[in-house]
């Protein structure tokens, strides 16, 4: 079981636990860093068992296992931060009716182990996902928690919005269930044919993480790779 692989599946596990404690601690300025390390680890467990060809049935488990908590939890966490945050109160109080609305938040959560229980049992997503992956449906919500909370571009009271968060919430659960093929980053060549789609919407990346505080690129990188994903499916039906 404790392989190289699984070992760092299991660090994704551990930082995603770390993510969740610095929301609910109030010291959110841990997240991103959490979340990163997070990010890398989910790259990196894929990439070890392909290099030490240790690939294995558990290996497939535990990393969905790990996502949940880092890709599923923290997300709903934080929509149930900013749902608090938009209602004026500071926690959800059990005995309290009128406190439950931030409890919406985690039906992310619910939506995004539908996504990863979906994506294993889906033999379609080999070369690219059908409905938003959850590590970018996480970045978009890191971006708006960013955004909210250092208020760039003025946009907080703007996004700090009751109504707002809950279409969110029911926007991004829907597509992380959705039949909308979104298109991965597994490369077959460098080369520009084939890959335009990809390589213009990491350009576009790099200019907006250039050009706009952390927040607001992230949030835009997002809708820009739903976008893209889209125009590339409509593309492919037009051929």
């Amino acid at each position: 079981m404790f392989t190289i692989p699984n070992i760092i599946t299991l660090c994704n596990a551990f930082f995603g636990c770390l993510a969740v404690l610095s929301i609910f601690s109030g010291q959110t300025v841990w997240l991103p860093w959490m979340l990163g390390i997070c990010l890398l680890a989910d790259f990196a467990d894929g990439l070890a068992a392909r290099l030490l060809k240790q690939s294995s049935p558990i290996g497939k488990e535990l990393d969905s296992l790990a996502d949940v908590i880092s890709f599923g939890l923290v997300p709903g966490a934080i929509y149930y931060l900013l749902l608090c945050k938009s209602m004026g109160q500071e926690v959800l109080v059990f005995d309290n009716p009128n406190s439950y609305l931030p409890a919406l938040g985690f039906v992310m959560t619910a939506f995004s182990a539908m996504r990863l229980a979906k994506f294993n049992t889906d033999s379609r997503q080999t070369e690219h996902f059908i409905g938003l992956n959850t590590p970018a449906n996480t970045i978009f919500t890191l971006g708006l928690l960013l955004t909210v909370e250092n208020n760039n571009l003025g946009l907080s009271q703007l996004l700090l919005n009751l109504p707002l968060l809950i279409i969110l919430i029911g926007l991004f659960s829907f597509l992380l269930i959705s039949e909308i093929p979104i298109f991965s980053f597994k490369f077959k060549s460098l080369g520009w044919s084939g890959n335009e789609i990809r390589f213009g919407f990491l350009i576009a990346s790099l200019a907006a993480l250039i050009i706009l505080p952390l927040g607001p690129a992230m949030m835009a990188c997002i809708l820009l790779y739903l976008l893209s994903s889209i125009l590339l499916m409509l593309i492919k039906k037009v051929l």
